[in-house]
């Protein structure tokens, strides 16, 4: 019989990297905001961005150093138009990258977008012993993200294997 777990619940930081769009409108942050919340996580802050690859790199970095932080999630900047630079701008952070992140999303992406799937550049990776997850800046796209992979991975309860449990072990050496 395998023994129970109890949830332990994080605290998420949420960035939306976009030129446009305000607390008023912004729909991705929000439903990222709301799925982490509902699942018992905390937010532990939530900011608006310009797609500037420094000015998320500058808030990425000081919530990566910041040891409240147990995960990130950005949404916006992954696609691939000249302002779209969410990947450049948080890849040299990561300590290592979580190869199967994007490579998964994109295929459960395909069942509802098809080819366009191609055009994402989601990608996720460990800082500092902090989970960083960078998802496209549709609502969609963040529903998914968040129903499909990030919430079963941030729950300890997720059965074989979850990132919460090895959070102890991320600063080893």
């Amino acid at each position: 019989m395998t023994e129970a777990r109890q949830f332990i619940p994080l605290n998420i930081a949420v960035l939306t990297v976009s030129d446009t769009r305000t607390e008023a409108d912004d729909v991705s942050g929000q439903t990222l905001v709301t799925g982490l919340t509902d699942a018992g996580h905390r937010l532990i802050d939530k900011k608006i961005v310009a797609d500037d690859i420094y000015q998320i790199r500058a808030i990425v970095s000081q919530w990566i150093a910041d040891g409240k932080v147990n995960a990130i999630i950005t949404t916006g900047g992954t696609g691939v138009t000249g302002r779209d630079g969410t990947p450049e701008a948080v890849t040299p952070l990561l300590d290592k990258v979580l190869d199967g992140f994007g490579e998964v999303f994109r295929m459960i992406s395909y069942h509802d977008i098809k080819s366009s799937t191609m055009q994402s550049r989601a990608v996720a990776g460990v800082a500092n012993a902090t989970y960083v997850f960078c998802v496209p800046g549709s609502s969609g796209a963040c529903r998914t993200a968040w129903e499909s992979l990030i919430k079963d991975q941030l729950d300890f309860r997720t059965r074989p294997c979850n990132l919460v449990q090895l959070m102890p072990r991320l600063l080893e050496k």
